[in-house]
């Protein structure tokens, strides 16, 4: 009895070793490994033995004698890798800062290449075989970019060294995790001029968009200014034709053919004024304009005090111009004015003068018994002490101070002595009165008596006595 109990127990403390062991050999694979055993783990698909079997999470039992195990830590690297002189695509030699942050891959194909390729390195050598990967894969990927691809589009870069690197690191079973440029510089400074001229570039156009919106408030504002003169122009010019045209008006309704030679006068002189003002407004308006394309032109060079100094000038040449051609229109408006006064005046005063005559030249037909030639006679009569006086002035400034005479006092001419004939020839230098009318187209009237030729017909006419 006592043999069997003890048999007992000790086939128990046996059975029990044995499970204690056996749970012993149960591997349970933690989140942050790799669990990879290997020994005598299976076959392929083509027949040849596994390597090894990677196991991430869960649990395997590891068979005693035939089989091991081991594990691979899932712990993120940090790699700096320091890339000095790298040829670019340009032929010029950069260097190239970055850290690459990578860790065993937990991918199906890619574990068993950790497992068959890093397993039982210590962490520093599996950091330097990452090292030399990315050092070759980067001096590759440089090669074929040029510095401004590298500078500029650092997302194309990032994305080229991602692809090239991790195709290389997953040959050993690592990923890559992340990729950090810090700053990429060369010895040539070519790097340096690009951030130069595209910090001159930026500058450059904040300048410029900022000296178009001011561009454009002022082509506003001188918009809004010149719609504003138009319709004043505009205004002023309905005015002035509505003045003009009641005083043409009034100018027909009053005046005979002077006043209208008056009124056409005014007009053409208005015209030739107000066009005259017109053109000035027109060169100024074009001044105005060239000015402002100037301006426009040199705004987007200048600075912001520069602008503000150019449109203050702009404005006092606007308003002086202004003034002038306000200036020239009232002078032109005032000159027609005093013409027009003036010609109205004149003819007035001659109708004025005809009104008087007429009244005159009625009161002296009236006075000649309604006779016009009587009238006319009367006229002559009265104007006939100045006629004669004009015979008189053609010998009056004849001085004669002394007159020798040599005469042989021989008879010729009709019994007349050289010196009788000279004197009556003389005297018949002077136009006679009679023929003196006759020029004017008149007869001189009976009572100033008839001619010796006339006086001696009616002497020689007998005078027959009426018989019957």
């Amino acid at each position: 009895m006592p043999e069997t109990i003890i048999l007992l127990v000790v086939l128990g403390v046996l059975i029990f070793s044995i499970l204690i062991w056996a749970f012993s050999r149960y591997k349970k694979c933690p989140s942050d490994k790799i669990m990879v055993i290997y020994g005598k783990v299976g076959k392929n698909k083509d027949g040849s033995n596994k390597s090894a079997i990677c196991i991430h999470g869960g649990a395997k039992f590891i068979v005693p004698v035939i089989q091991a195990y081991e594990f691979l830590d899932l712990t993120p690297m940090s790699i700096s890798v320091d890339l000095k002189n790298a040829l670019s695509r340009q032929n010029i030699r950069i260097d190239v800062p970055s850290r690459f942050t990578v860790g065993i891959s937990t991918e199906n194909g890619v574990m068993q290449n950790a497992a068959e390729r890093l397993l039982g390195l210590k962490l520093a050598e599996i950091q330097e075989l990452a090292k030399d990967i990315i050092f070759g894969q980067l001096r590759l990927i440089i090669a074929t970019m040029e510095i401004e691809e590298i500078n500029t589009d650092r997302d194309k870069f990032l994305e080229a060294v991602s692809r090239n690197v991790e195709v290389e690191l997953k040959k050993i079973g690592l990923r890559l995790i992340n990729v950090n440029v810090t700053d990429i510089s060369d010895e040539s400074g070519y790097i340096v001029a690009l951030g130069k001229e595209a910090a001159a570039k930026a500058i450059n156009d904040a300048k410029k968009s900022v000296a178009e919106k001011e561009r454009d408030g002022s082509i506003g504002q001188a918009n809004a200014q010149k719609e504003q003169r138009i319709q004043v122009s505009e205004a002023d010019s309905i005015a002035i034709q509505g003045e003009n045209a009641a005083k043409a008006d009034i100018a027909l309704s009053n005046a005979a053919l002077r006043e209208q030679e008056a009124k056409a006068l005014k007009i053409a002189v208005t015209a030739e004024k107000i066009q005259a003002a017109k053109a000035l407004e027109e060169s100024y308006a074009a001044e105005q304009a060239a000015e402002k394309a100037r301006s426009e032109r040199e705004m987007a060079t200048l600075e912001a005090d520069v602008i503000v100094q150019a449109e203050i000038e702009k404005r006092k040449l606007e308003l002086e111009a202004e003034a002038e051609a306000e200036q020239i229109r009232r002078k032109a408006k005032g000159e027609a004015d005093a013409i027009y006064a003036r010609m109205d005046a004149e003819a007035r005063g001659m109708q004025e003068i005809l009104t008087k005559q007429a009244a005159g030249f009625a009161e002296v037909v009236k006075a000649a018994g309604g006779d016009p030639d009587a009238a006319l006679r009367l006229m002559i009569a009265d104007k006939l002490e100045d006629l004669i006086k004009v015979q008189v002035e053609a010998i009056k400034n004849i001085k004669i101070d002394k007159v020798t005479v040599w005469d042989s006092g021989a008879n010729g001419n009709g019994g007349k002595t050289s010196t009788a004939g000279f004197l009556s020839g003389l005297m018949k230098s002077v136009p006679p009165l009679e023929e003196l009318f006759s020029m004017a187209g008149l007869s001189l009237p009976e009572y100033l008596g008839k001619k010796k030729e006339e006086i001696e017909q009616l002497d020689a006419t007998p005078i027959t006595e009426d018989a019957e």
